[in-house]
């Protein structure tokens, strides 16, 4: 049982309040609760007052967006991407070894300073994320102003997964080595819980199989620094590089947090990160075919036309998952609607839209690595598979949308697919086909 009193008295420390106001400000907030769901968003923090209102509603902790925003309340589920790029004033760049060895983890962080420091990166910031991992942040007055006659600000997430494929090829041999430093393959294996044939390949540990760094979307959160973590209900924690070595999460309870360190501080026409970027760039230029590694990397033969059938015309079930996000059974609902929308006609470029707007109502949503992964298998042959059946105990019926379509059960609908089809008969006065009786001989 969580004492209650421990999550109420830190919040309630005034210069707790002032570091995550710091943190907070022009970045759209959500408050976290205890099993990981998602207060209402968009959402700021103004003043003391909002962190104590959240903290009685049941907040454990709050994540802001790496993106700064002119007015966070103006942002919306589905926004196109040119009225997000009018509203996002800056953005940092934001580095998440997600990694389950603390050892290991700790060596990520040193080898990715390094190669900041290499490209004359001063204005970097670290902190310990209050669970397994660390944080890194560069912020964005650090970038350059524009590139190419471009806004800085408008070229999230393009520039910061450039940056970061950079990173992550210039310090691989390093990574590599620090792990080996520590341990064998087939015991890194062991520490990350994964098989050793998915952490190798024909040169041995590819460390970036051991440690994942995602490139995230628009309107991405992370845990405020000094908010606590919802599950270790240890302190986001800022560090001085130098600290590193010698930290344990021990240090990070509540009782022993000391004020006293800031991360992401801006710092107007500091700049230091302009040879970084623009090596990026320029690595990118010669490396990086597509930045957003679309689903069809390579030409098709050109697939029998469908014919295209909008939303209005889905049946409740597949409406209901689209316009709600999910807790639980995420993964089903991706089965289903990718399967859906392609047998109505939807082209990928199509899918993977709708599919990003329905994966930011999740909570939380899925990665978006996974969601790419799951459209390029689905897209790898031109024929689409159906959906599963409607009556189907897995999916429809755990998911709690079944009865949304009962009447269309009693209409003898087996299948998602047949709704629009029928509903396009019935609109055009066209009953639908019998099967034909054999005929006695």
């Amino acid at each position: 049982m969580v004492d209650f009193s421990k999550v109420w008295n830190w919040y309630s420390r005034e210069s707790v309040q002032r570091a995550i106001l710091e943190a907070a400000k022009n970045r759209e907030v959500a408050s976290i609760y205890r099993e990981g769901n998602f207060g209402k968003r968009p959402n700021v923090l103004n003043h003391p007052g909002d962190i104590m209102q959240a903290v009685a509603e049941g907040a454990f902790s709050f994540h802001g967006s790496v993106e700064h925003w002119s007015n966070p309340m103006k942002l919306e589920l589905g926004m196109m991407r040119q009225d997000q790029d009018a509203l996002r004033t800056g953005w940092d760049v934001f580095i998440d070894p997600d990694i389950p060895d603390f050892e290991l983890a700790k060596a990520t962080v040193r080898q990715t300073l390094e190669a900041l420091k290499d490209h004359g990166v001063t204005n970097y910031s670290v902190k310990f994320s209050g669970g397994k991992s660390f944080h890194i942040g560069i912020p964005f007055t650090s970038l350059p102003e524009s590139i190419n006659m471009q806004p800085s600000s408008a070229m999230y997430p393009e520039l910061l997964q450039k940056t970061i494929e950079f990173l992550k090829w210039y310090m691989r041999d390093q990574l590599k080595e620090a792990f080996l430093a520590i341990d064998t393959p087939s015991m890194i294996s062991q520490r990350v819980n994964k098989p050793l044939s998915d952490i190798t390949n024909e040169q041995g540990l590819d460390p970036f199989k051991v440690v994942t760094m995602d490139v995230f979307s628009s309107r991405h959160l992370f845990r405020l620094p000094y908010s606590l973590h919802e599950k270790s209900l240890l302190v986001s924690l800022p560090l001085k590089p130098g600290r590193i070595d010698a930290f344990e999460k021990e240090m990070a309870s509540p009782e022993k947090v000391k004020i006293d360190e800031r991360f992401l501080v801006q710092n107007p026409g500091a700049r230091d990160a302009q040879p970084l970027i623009v090596e990026a760039m320029d690595w990118a230029s010669k490396n990086m075919k597509e930045v957003k590694d679309p689903v069809f990397r390579e030409k098709r033969p050109e697939a029998r036309k469908m014919m295209y059938i909008s939303e209005d015309m889905f049946p409740p079930c597949i409406k209901y998952i689209l316009e709600n996000g999910l807790g639980d059974g995420k993964k089903r609902a991706v089965f289903i609607l990718i399967n859906f929308l392609r047998n109505m006609g939807w082209s990928a470029e199509q899918i993977e839209k709708r599919m990003d707007e329905w994966n930011n109502k999740n909570m939380p949503p899925l990665r978006s690595n996974y969601l790419r992964g799951q459209l390029r298998w689905h897209f790898r042959t031109d024929k689409p598979m159906l959906p599963p059946n409607c009556e189907n105990e897995n999916y429809y019926k755990q998911m709690g949308v079944h009865g949304l379509c009962q009447n269309l059960h009693d209409a003898a609908v087996k299948n998602p697919v047949s709704y629009p089809f029928r509903l396009l008969k019935s609109r055009s006065g066209e009953k639908p086909k019998k099967k034909a009786k054999p005929r006695n001989k």
